[in-house]
């Protein structure tokens, strides 16, 4: 029997060593999942302050209870470190680190190339090695195992090598991470076969697929899915608006049909870790191999120029009250990518505000998740939602619906309101001012 099969008996009896790098969205619910198990987890990420926080019990994310963190940590399960050195202690080392983009729209693989760099220092014989960051078809095998083989061991004899993407949907509270099915596929069938056994013991289902190909074609085919319906949603809102109709209205009486039709909303554009990247690195590998990802590209297009909207229909409601962008009071609700995070990456607001100052607008913004906001040659911070600062505002400017703030209060006291997300749905009074997407 090899090491690498050895692992079978290891994760039975849960003295296999689970190791984490990147302790962020993804990487801490899952250390967290394996620790709770009942494994020796131990989580590696370059943030020192996170580090120090998360050695104390404490978390940084809210979608993660402190109590868990610290209940695990008391009991020895699972520990924090910046110091790659114990990777060689471990037995199953997953990788959970940023795929971002480039500024001229190439797939960012310098974070995974760090992290297997890292890996191939102390590789030795009996690692599963599994890359959980969403990336193009073939990364894994293209990238990753030669890396590792540099090191002088066999992927397949001596480690093995697997891919499971990540389906974390931050401030989800209908599915519990253990609830969402994990796709899994090896580079190897003993790969993908020890794989599925490590997750089995944390999630409630594990879907095999036969290569880490088509694991990682999953993960993009369903958000590339996603990312395409909400810009047919969003063009649909265009076409409203030049039609004189409620988007709001027709797709919420679209959905009531019981077949046939799944219910996406138009908003000010897309933003998170996902959704605005993963349909460009498929589009990216597929124009190495001579193919237009059509859909793709024109869903990119259209979901691309949503904050150029929003700000335009911003400069004409100011225009209705014989006012510009310039010199505007001007209060956004919400910055972040989603509702009830606290995560500004890839948020539409970023461009959507960049583009207000430009104009000269008095940006000011409220977000209980984000106290702080930089965009190029301005710091931000979050103002208190006074009944002053909400009076005070030529244009208050819904755009990320925060289930904590009272829309009522909101519509009662604005002078006018501009709603991206039909957050003012359920308030009666004062409609006559809000204007929605």
């Amino acid at each position: 029997m090899t090491r690498l099969e050895e692992l079978k008996g290891k994760i039975d009896a849960r003295e296999a060593r689970i190791g984490v790098i990147g302790l962020g969205y993804v990487g801490l619910p899952l250390a967290l999942e394996f620790a709770k198990a009942g494994f020796r987890v131990t989580g590696f990420d370059l943030d020192g302050e996170k580090i120090r926080v998360l050695s104390g019990g404490g978390s940084y994310i809210e979608d993660v209870a402190a109590g868990d963190l610290a209940e695990v940590v008391k009991a020895g399960r699972f520990a924090a470190t910046t110091q790659f050195t114990a990777l060689a202690q471990m037995d199953v080392i997953n990788v959970c680190v940023p795929t971002p983009l480039t500024k001229t729209k190439d797939p960012d693989v310098s974070f995974m190339l760090r992290a297997v760099e890292e890996i191939g220092k102390r590789l030795r014989s009996g690692h599963l090695v599994i890359l959980g960051s969403t990336t193009y078809p073939g990364t894994t095998k293209e990238l990753y195992v030669p890396h590792l083989e540099g090191s002088g061991l066999k992927c397949g004899v001596d480690f093995g090598v697997a891919f499971a993407p990540e389906r974390i949907d931050p401030a989800n509270k209908k599915f519990k991470v253990r609830e969402v099915p994990k796709v899994v596929g090896g580079e190897t069938p003993l790969a993908g076969e020890l794989a599925c056994q490590v997750f089995a013991t944390v999630f409630d289902k594990v879907v095999p697929v036969t290569s880490t190909q088509a694991a990682e074609m999953v993960k993009l085919l369903e958000n590339t899915f996603r990312a395409i319906n909400i810009g047919l949603a969003n063009e649909v809102a265009l076409m409203c608006d030049r039609l004189g109709l409620d988007v709001w209205e027709v797709i919420d009486a679209a959905a009531t049909k019981p077949y046939g039709f799944m219910k996406f909303t138009p908003g000010p554009g897309l933003g998170g870790h996902c959704i605005p990247v993963d349909p460009t690195y498929l589009s990216w590998k597929m124009k190495a191999l001579n193919f237009t990802a059509r859909f793709i590209e024109l869903a990119t297009d259209v979901n691309g120029h949503m904050p150029e909207y929003v700000v335009e229909k911003i400069t004409s409601l100011l225009n209705e009250e014989r006012q510009s962008v310039n010199g505007a009071k001007l209060l956004l609700l919400g910055v972040a990518y989603k509702a009830d995070v606290s995560d500004v990456r890839e948020s539409p607001v970023l461009d959507i505000s960049k583009l207000l100052l430009e104009r000269g607008g008095d940006v000011r913004y409220h977000d209980p998740h984000v106290p702080e906001m930089r965009i190029e040659g301005h710091t931000l911070n979050s103002v208190d939602l006074t009944d002053e600062q909400i009076s005070g505002a030529d244009l208050v400017v819904i755009l990320t619906d925060h289930t904590s703030i009272d829309y009522g209060r909101v519509v009662r006291l604005a002078h006018r309101v501009y709603d991206t997300r039909n957050a003012t749905k359920a308030v009666k009074d004062g409609r006559e001012r809000v204007r929605k997407l």
